[in-house]
């Protein structure tokens, strides 16, 4: 398989440059003016972190994207779509309080939030994923869809369910609707807490499958022989009362992961960015984060979101670990830093998969940009 060109450049800033300069020269280098921006909608997919974790990306990363696809002719808008646990991200009101607790206005970012897959996590497009083999259909934020191209900027970091997180993560787990989110996690069906439950009714709305009914005392309960497991029930509830029976494996998540983010990009031009800087061992979805596993490295940029992928992955396990951080507890047995801290993952069928899928390849010349 032939390779794709990552383009690079480090942290070092130079007295009268800044790392913001550096974005934009890398973004332009990598080929981004390549794309016919004029008068498209421009999907910027972020994360814009669960408050009180200081390692998600400042919003001046953002910004420098949104003002170079506008001086393109884009109309860009930043985007994410709403989270399946409970927290600050799990319907549009809080997330949007979330996003801009943490500094993304659109007077500083130059752009607007719009929360992908609505209010509640409903508001979701079903998406043919061609080669398929754990999903033949992906549930993705309507906005998302809506988009005419689609442009991932990443902070990569460690995870506990998948090994790292970059563009596969940030754009197939993040592109999902609330129960998008449900099909690539769980290989289940919901449940009702009936302590929770205030018998509302709320979710009967949005069960197509007539598989909810309720007791004497109005709790409900889920017929999981009719139940088809789409998890909109669960982003109906407003007090959280319904959540995931069971959580599949690792190798199952990283391999639905990587088939949603193929059903996001098809047929459309798309591009990624990933900033390696505070690589936390855990997601941005944490109300903290842990302290950083190695020094800052650089931004990376390609229109391969495999080889941008592997490439931060060799980077990172290239660079020493920092002696106070997380990797100082763990037995270094595996030779990889993101297997070290969370040895019960695998993240290499992020890639294989990515591969077999022809999502990209994990090949790659990386091209430094001064």
């Amino acid at each position: 398989m032939s390779s794709s060109k990552v383009y690079f450049t480090d942290m070092r800033c130079k007295v009268g440059v800044s790392l913001l300069e550096k974005l934009d020269k890398l973004i332009v280098r990598a080929g981004i003016e390549q794309i016919d921006f004029n008068r498209k909608y421009v999907a910027i997919k972020i994360h814009f972190g669960e408050p009180g974790n200081l390692s998600f990306l400042r919003p001046n990363f953002a910004k420098k994207v949104a003002d170079r696809i506008k001086a393109l002719g884009g109309k860009p808008f930043l985007t994410d779509c709403n989270t399946l646990y409970v927290g600050r991200r799990n319907n549009a009101l809080v997330h949007l309080d979330a996003a801009m607790e943490n500094g993304y206005f659109p007077l500083s970012t130059g752009c607007q939030n719009i929360i992908a897959d609505g209010l509640k996590g409903t508001d979701d497009v079903e998406v043919p994923i061609e080669g398929g083999i754990y999903c033949k259909t992906a549930l993705i934020g309507r906005a998302v869809m809506d988009a005419d191209i689609l442009v991932s900027l990443n902070h990569f970091k460690g995870h506990e369910n998948t090994g790292f997180g970059g563009v596969i993560k940030n754009v197939g787990m993040g592109c999902g609707s609330r129960a998008g989110k449900m099909n690539m996690h769980s290989a289940g069906k919901p449940e009702v807490n009936p302590q929770k439950c205030v018998g509302c009714r709320a979710c009967v709305q949005y069960c197509a499958q007539n598989a909810i009914s309720f007791d004497n005392e109005g709790k409900a309960s889920i017929d999981h022989d009719r139940c088809v497991g789409c998890g909109r029930c669960i982003g109906a509830c407003n007090v959280h009362a319904i959540s995931l029976l069971d959580w599949s494996g690792t190798q199952d998540l990283n391999c639905r992961m990587a088939e949603y983010c193929k059903a996001v990009l098809a047929g459309r031009p798309h591009f990624h960015v990933s900033v390696v800087n505070q690589v936390s061992p855990y997601c941005d979805c944490h109300g903290e984060n842990d302290a950083a596993v190695v020094p800052d490295i650089g931004i990376f940029a390609s229109f391969d979101p495999v080889a941008l992928d592997k490439a931060c992955i060799d980077a990172v396990n290239a660079a020493p670990g920092i002696s106070t951080s997380i990797l100082s507890e763990r037995e270094n047995t595996h030779n990889d830093h993101f297997t070290n801290i969370h040895p019960a993952t695998d993240w290499r069928f992020q890639i294989t998969h990515a591969e077999k899928i022809g999502l990209g390849t994990g090949n790659y010349e990386l091209v430094t940009v001064e």
